[in-house]
């Protein structure tokens, strides 16, 4: 797999854009009664797609959610910032990652932003076990590029 590294210190846009993950994530519980894990809003909007009984019929909101995440960087790049993105070009490689994310999204019952944000402010030890988990791989995952497959 092809990688890149890229990083920049940016401590004004991090805290920003943790301020209003925070913010989020304290809307939809105050407002709804959910938690912002996008792969549970993403899974409660499909299912209203195809409804069958016991479905959430609350699509509006989660709709909205999901398409303010794609406006967020067009609505950057209209006020003068800039939103870059680089991934990599092995097809292949981004197909079994995003089936391997998915499938670790589905056996530890939520994703990172579910667990790490929204998780572990209500001091759940399921989420706790989660982050603990995910960091741990990310980890491991970095090391053995870098160390083992000559990645950057």
């Amino acid at each position: 797999m092809e990688m890149e590294l890229q990083t920049a210190f940016t401590p004004w846009a991090s805290l920003g854009g943790g301020v209003l993950i925070g913010l989020s994530a304290v809307m939809v519980m105050g407002l709804f009664g959910r938690i912002a894990g996008i792969s549970g809003i993403t899974k409660g909007f499909l299912s209203t797609l195809l409804p069958t009984p016991g479905t959430p019929r609350d699509r509006d909101w989660r709709l909205a959610f999901l398409l303010g995440l794609v406006a967020s960087p067009l609505a950057l790049m209209l006020v003068g910032g800039t939103a870059t993105q680089s991934v990599p070009t092995n097809l292949f490689g981004m197909a079994v990652a995003g089936l391997l994310v998915g499938l670790g999204t589905a056996l530890g019952s939520g994703c990172t932003s579910g667990h790490g944000v929204c998780g572990l402010a209500r001091l759940s030890v399921r989420s706790l076990a989660a982050v603990v988990t995910f960091m741990a791989a990310g980890f491991v995952t970095v090391f053995v590029l870098r160390h083992f497959l000559g990645g950057a």
